[in-house]
């Protein structure tokens, strides 16, 4: 077999996963200890090495598959990242995704096999390498679509209250919103579906519960909030 391209240095390439999720009207993100040097026991994103026969999308795929245990997850490219001096150990580019998942779809004997926790955004520490600033990014990314496409439905359980879908709008824009405007506008978008069940756990006074159509929004994907 011919090889090409011997005068060129080879580099290794890495995805990182950016698991956002939300709980408790707090945006949160999933990080855990290294277990590998150089940076170990450091505060980390998860991530791996690019398979030889795998492409970015299918590593990062796996990669979420073996933190979360869960498909089909909602999932972004947010950039690469390839200073020289990123990774003590070798000259690795990384490629960072994000994705959003409901946090009660996680499954506690994964978390606890990968020794990962949920920190709050605002109280996130200092992360391993150029870490923090992928968060950055990805956040970026988020506030930037979270008009244009329904992403905020990831991060909730399939039944939600319209005051749960404003807190997590809320939390991944950093800002309060109008009450009466965001409802207001809630209810013209037809793939956002009011069921008959009410919420008698987090509303005192019972709160209509809501579903998010796919079929609906799929018929008509110009979603603008």
């Amino acid at each position: 077999m011919t090889i090409y391209y011997n005068e060129h240095s080879k580099f290794f390439v890495s995805v990182d996963c950016i698991v956002f999720g939300f709980e408790s009207n707090k945006l949160k993100l999933l990080i855990g200890k290294r277990q590998m040097d150089p940076g170990r026991n450091e505060w980390s994103l998860y991530g791996g090495f690019v398979g030889e026969n795998e492409t970015l999308d299918e590593a990062a795929n796996r990669v979420l598959y073996e933190l979360t245990g869960l498909t089909g997850l909602y999932m972004k490219q947010v950039g690469a990242f390839g200073a020289v001096d990123r990774d003590p150990g070798e000259r690795v580019i990384s490629i960072a995704y994000c994705a959003l998942i409901n946090v009660k779809d996680y499954d506690k004997t994964l978390q606890e096999n990968h020794q990962t926790e949920w920190v709050n955004l605002e109280e996130l520490p200092k992360l391993y390498s150029d870490h923090n600033d992928m968060v950055k990014k990805a956040i970026s990314l988020l506030r930037r679509r979270i008009s244009s496409e329904p992403l905020s439905f990831n991060l909730l359980p399939e039944l939600f209250t319209l005051t749960q879908l404003q807190h997590v709008y809320e939390a991944i824009l950093g800002e309060a919103i109008d009450k009466r405007n965001f409802r207001k506008r809630i209810k013209t978008i037809d793939f956002i579906e009011k069921t008959d069940l009410i919420d008698k756990i987090t509303s005192k006074r019972g709160a209509a519960l809501y579903r998010f159509n796919n079929d609906a929004y799929m018929e008509d994907p110009t979603f603008k909030l």
